[in-house]
């Protein structure tokens, strides 16, 4: 189930132009790298945690040693794997050098497995991380209101907004809380 927040967006080409309405995944939990190797051990059983990372681990580094020889790397049904640069520009190509190089970027194609996901997907909405934490913070205050124009207008943090892919969990504490991003820990009555 995909959690989504929706949020008033103004197109910057038309500025004088009415804002429409846009959905916003909220990220649930951060899955550790620790937590998804378990899922996948769990999922076929054959084979251990430890044989698992070091799979991951090998992989990683093979496909890092053929991306940095030029090649393009295809994983079946996750996808396929290639690079592209990022550089400064020069005058004209004779005086372009590889200096002028400023990043290696990874280039994800998703394979069959990560294509039309949207018909495989459920749909949650849910108030905004902004709306959430101002109740969050009334309900621990003892409050039994809520100004959400004032939340919503100024987020104590750019967390705090809940954009796309923001790992965090808008029922934790702002001043700590501990435990990991999933959410398992006292929810103050918000989750759910």
């Amino acid at each position: 189930m995909i959690d989504y927040s929706v949020y008033l967006m103004g197109n910057p080409t038309k500025p004088d132009a009415a804002p429409k309405a846009y959905a916003r995944a909220q990220v649930k939990e951060v899955v550790s790298f620790n937590k998804f190797v378990k899922h996948i051990a769990e999922h076929n059983g054959v084979y251990t945690n430890g044989t698992i990372k070091g799979i991951i681990a090998d992989l990683t580094e093979c496909l890092i040693e053929y991306l940095l020889n030029g090649h393009k790397v295809t994983l079946g049904e996750l996808g396929s794997f290639s690079i592209s640069l990022s550089s400064n520009g020069a005058e004209s190509i004779m005086d372009f050098t590889a200096h002028q190089i400023t990043a290696v970027n990874i280039v994800f194609t998703p394979g069959e497995g990560f294509e039309n996901l949207i018909a495989r997907a459920e749909f949650n909405p849910v108030s905004s991380r902004a709306a959430q934490l101002a109740t969050y913070k009334a309900e621990r205050a003892g409050e039994t209101t809520v100004d959400l124009e004032a939340a919503k207008k100024k987020p104590e943090t750019e967390e705090d907004e809940g954009g796309d892919n923001t790992p965090n969990n808008p029922v934790t504490p702002p001043t700590g809380g501990g435990g990991d991003e999933s959410g398992e820990e006292d929810d103050g009555g918000l989750a759910g």
